[in-house]
């Protein structure tokens, strides 16, 4: 079978037990997204910076598409949780890059006033895959040389 788009497992995960995302109902637009570690996202304080949450997973696409990683709509409001950038931006050559392998991180933000436990297995986002447009004169050319965060550097 040819591959189009889907999720793996990101190095250093293989033998953690990662459930790939998955839809939970035939009309679902996104992929619920687990997090693959036990960890704390600390009540938000200023100039704090977010805490990476690992999911474990990469995602292979078309090279006009993109994935976007999103906020579970429950998270503001029972947990606090907001994405620090508002939604995640996943290109297509992140997947498979020589820092990371491509593994998605979401970043949040506790707005709560108690620290917020999350257990490995959690959802904690959706994962949308979505064809992209450029206009008529683009001329990228670039190539990615790192992982998260790495386009400006």
């Amino acid at each position: 079978m040819e591959k189009i788009r889907g999720f793996e497992v990101a190095k250093g995960f293989e033998d953690k037990g990662i459930n790939l995302p998955i839809r939970k109902t035939k009309f679902s637009a996104g992929y619920d997204v687990e997090a693959a570690e036990d960890c704390i996202v600390p009540s938000l304080k200023k100039g704090m910076k977010p805490t990476l949450v690992k999911t474990g997973i990469k995602a292979y696409m078309a090279d006009d598409e993109v994935l976007i990683i999103a906020n579970r709509s429950s998270n503001p409001g029972k947990k606090g949780l907001i994405l620090a950038n508002s939604i995640g931006v996943i290109d297509k050559d992140y997947y498979g890059n020589e820092d990371n392998d491509g593994h998605i991180m979401f970043a949040f933000y506790n707005i709560k006033d108690e620290d917020i436990q999350i257990k490995k297995g959690d959802p904690i986002g959706q994962a949308i895959f979505q064809k992209y447009l450029t206009v008529d004169d683009d001329n990228a050319e670039g190539e990615r040389t790192g992982g998260f965060g790495s386009t400006n550097k």
